[in-house]
């Protein structure tokens, strides 16, 4: 097979619709944009997100252009193996020494400990969060995985606090 031998598959490719061109064409006279208004001229119309002065769909619904949720809580992701690459056998793992080796940018905002990879020194680890692969990987190489409970603050607890109070109102005494 050429160069010269190659052809497009049959149906691929078809002549452009010529508008304007008389009327036995079939698009011709108004050439397929009706009479008068807006849709008429040329560089009329509004596109496809315009709904006439109405507040377009993708502004009236939030996540159909995305969402972001102002009260959710953002972890800082470490795994195992880099625990095991950065601390000594019997270190203290916490906030501030993760900041220290690198592994978190902020030693105050909340962690997660993730369970990828594996673990072959003992290490006591302070956290917010582990997965249950963490713990396990962290007590089953002889240390401690101890998870602190995130102290809400602000909106995010004003918000918690209404969903409880509205559980209770509605279902009773949770507790």
């Amino acid at each position: 097979m050429k160069l010269h031998d190659l052809k497009p598959d049959p149906g691929s490719k078809r002549k452009r619709k010529r508008v304007g061109r008389g009327i036995a064409a079939g698009q011709g006279k108004t050439a397929g944009r009706g009479h008068k208004g807006q849709g008429a001229r040329s560089g009329g119309g509004k596109g496809p997100y315009f709904e006439g002065g109405q507040l377009p769909l993708v502004r009236r619904l939030p996540f159909k252009r995305g969402f972001t949720n102002i009260f959710a809580i953002n972890y800082q992701e470490v795994n195992v193996d880099m625990l095991d690459e950065r601390f000594e056998d019997g270190a203290l793992v916490n906030g501030a020494s993760l900041a220290a080796a690198g592994l978190v940018r902020k030693s105050d905002e909340p962690i997660k400990v993730l369970g990828r990879g594996e673990l072959g020194k003992k290490l006591e680890v302070h956290a917010n969060k582990f997965t249950k692969s963490a713990a396990a990987k962290i007590e089953s190489a002889g240390g401690s995985a101890t998870a602190h409970a995130l102290k809400v603050t602000g909106a995010r607890a004003t918000v918690k606090r209404l969903r409880k109070v509205d559980m209770e109102r509605l279902y009773g005494d949770a507790d």
